[in-house]
Order: C-alpha cells, then structure tokens, then sequence
C-alpha cells in the first residue's frame, strides 16, 4: 500500500510476473533463476538464483549476469510503477563491482531517483544473499516510450 502522497503502484507483484513471463521469456532461458521478491512506490527487490549459468571461472557470480540483474529489476520496478510498457528500454548502464559477491544468491533493490513522463533514472544495490555489503552499485536510465494517443 502507498503512504500518504505516493503514487500506488500500477501492477501488482504477480501482474509484473505473468507479463515479464509473456513478454521477455528469454531472460528465463534455461530454468527461470530471476524471481521478483517485493515491489513498492519506485522500487523493487529481485532475486537471482546462484546457478551454474551466472557463474564465472573461481566460482563467483560473473559481471554480465550482475549487469543482467541490475537491468531487470530497474525494468521490474518501472513496470509496477508505470503499467505494462514493453517497450521501455534502457538507454544506459553503469555500474561499480565492489567486493566478490559470495557463492549464495543476490539481491537487487531498486530505488527510482526520477520518474518523468519520458525518463526514468534509478540505482540498484546488489547484495549476497544474507549481507548487508554491497557487491555492486548500479545507476539505470530508461526510455519510456510516449504513451499519449498519436505518440511515437
């Protein structure tokens, strides 16, 4: 539920998950290892399944699966906060590894900086399961496609 002065949200926990079932299931290839954990008024908490397929030589979780998690749960959290846009897309990525993430599964939350009409600038936190260290820090920007009648 949204406190006071904040914008409900436009998909609830299970919507966001039959849509991204739907609409992006090739990001569950192989066995679904993504899973949404909370959504709330601009942000959101994704789970990523320590799996042989995220993993990098030594046995840690590989930068483009952390690259992949950061992604999704900015593009989980807009959704809820947004509706079913399928279309926004990211426009940009950074992102800061930390400290080797440990060999358990990881926790992305998502924080929205900025919700415009057009933009959308969030940060994502990712954790071992269990820590409170960050292993990586990530900053998102979205392009939300014009969804007046008539636009683009």
């Amino acid at each position: 539920m949204a406190e006071s002065g904040e914008t409900p949200l436009r998909m609830t926990l299970e919507e966001v998950e039959a849509f991204l079932d739907r609409e992006f299931p090739q990001m569950q290839h192989g066995g679904k290892t993504f899973s949404v954990e909370s959504l709330r008024p601009n942000g959101a908490i994704v789970r990523m399944d320590y799996h042989d397929k995220h993993i990098r030589p030594g046995g840690t979780i590989s930068g483009p699966s952390m690259m992949a998690l950061a992604d999704y749960t900015m593009y989980v959290a807009l959704l809820a906060n947004i509706g079913p846009v399928a279309l926004a897309v990211t426009t940009n990525l950074n992102i800061n590894f930390l400290r080797k993430p440990g060999q358990k599964d990881l926790l992305a939350e998502c924080s929205i900086i900025k919700l415009g009409r057009r933009l959308a600038v969030g940060e994502v936190a990712m954790r071992s399961d269990g820590s409170e260290e960050m292993v990586s820090h990530a900053v998102l920007t979205y392009s939300i496609p014009d969804q007046r009648p008539g636009g683009e």
